[in-house]
């Protein structure tokens, strides 16, 4: 009897002890999880559009269609002066910018890459320390965000495409790279062989897996490839952006909780976004309304522009085609086969013996 009674009694110490180690796991895992979302919302850095660009704005759509306008910035601080070198006189400008325009039942989106010597009626802004920057009736897009930082180019962009921002993304060159590493590196194909020495890309034709910094060196590439013009610079970064959605797919990230903190820890620290956007929950948030968003549903286009009858350095918007374009996305319909076909080719899937046209060369100071 003595040994029937022990049974139970080990069972229930057993049992005691594994729910104390159950209930231990769950409370490290709760402490666990509110440390990552302190750590991730604590990376994220943010700029208050709303407050200084104040309500004289186009009005928000109310279809449920939503614009984001995307920055790369082309500051040398930190480690960007390392991977990008050159000089910039201590001021940064927007090197790429590209308005995501995502559609009503959030299926697709289109994207309009604006080249960064697009001669624009600047508006004004404030500087970073406060000080008012008067109007310009002509100049470059990309002088907004030297001279009044994220909200002028927010305000810029707005005032070119009669759209509102609803959302700011911006990521620098470290950033990019970063990012680019997180997720395991990024595949492109070039059917012609790229030698840039301001890039530092050196590739020949075929299919390549690039690291962050030679993706990096991709997306900047100019001299090396085509006519040297920011117009196929451009092109880059298109093919890019649809490899970088591909290779993000296919990397399993829910199912391997490491990579996705690596991932997640990486992204928030290499981007500035807007205040609603500057949570966890809201980028969260923001990846489950596009999470149906792939390649194949992505419509990219550059603006259509031609050479400035002013400087030939410069662009200026095409019309009728540029009006179409941004008529289109503010009734949220697809991007007009006008503006498709007056597209520039993609100098690195050019055909070898080809020679790589735009609508317009508008080569750049700095690379």
């Amino acid at each position: 009897m003595a040994e029937h009674k022990r049974v139970p009694s080990r069972r229930r110490k057993l049992l005691r002890a594994a729910a104390c180690g159950v209930a231990a796991l769950v409370v490290l895992g709760a402490g666990a999880a509110g440390y990552a979302y302190l750590r991730l919302d604590g990376n994220l850095r943010s700029v208050d559009i709303d407050a200084q660009l104040g309500t004289a704005r186009p009005p928000a759509a109310t279809d449920g269609s939503f614009n984001v306008l995307v920055l790369g910035s082309d500051s040398r601080s930190g480690g960007n002066a390392d991977l990008a070198g050159g000089d910039t006189g201590g001021t940064a400008r927007s090197d790429t910018a590209m308005v995501v325009h995502v559609s009503q039942d959030h299926s697709r989106a289109d994207v309009v890459s604006i080249p960064r010597d697009t001669l624009v009626p600047r508006p004004a802004c404030t500087d970073r320390q406060g000080r008012p920057v008067p109007a310009a009736k002509r100049a470059m897009f990309n002088s907004a965000y030297e001279s009044g930082g994220a909200a002028c180019a927010v305000k810029a962009a707005e005032q070119l495409s009669g759209l509102r921002m609803d959302h700011y993304v911006e990521m620098d060159f470290a950033g990019f790279a970063r990012v680019v590493d997180a997720i395991g590196g990024v595949t492109v194909t070039t059917t012609v062989a790229i030698h840039d020495k301001d890039s530092g890309l050196d590739l020949p034709a075929g299919e390549h897996h690039l690291d962050g910094q030679q993706a990096l060196a991709f997306v900047r590439t100019r001299h090396g490839v085509g006519d040297g013009s920011d117009l196929g610079r451009i092109e880059l970064q298109k093919q890019m952006v649809r490899s970088l959605l591909q290779q993000a797919g296919g990397t399993g990230l829910l199912a391997n909780p490491v990579r996705l903190w690596s991932v997640g820890d990486t992204l928030t620290r290499s981007i500035t976004t807007d205040s609603a956007l500057a949570s966890v929950n809201a980028l969260v948030g923001l990846a489950q309304e596009l999470k149906g968003i792939g390649p194949d549903q992505l419509a990219m286009v550059t603006l259509p522009v031609v050479a400035a009858p002013s400087d030939p350095d410069r662009v200026v918007q095409r019309q009728p085609q540029a009006d179409q374009l941004w008529a289109a996305l503010k009734a949220d319909r697809p991007v007009p086969s006008a503006v498709l076909d007056t597209q520039p080719q993609n100098p690195a899937t050019a055909a070898p013996t080809a020679a790589p046209t735009a609508p317009a060369k508008a080569p750049a100071k700095r690379p």
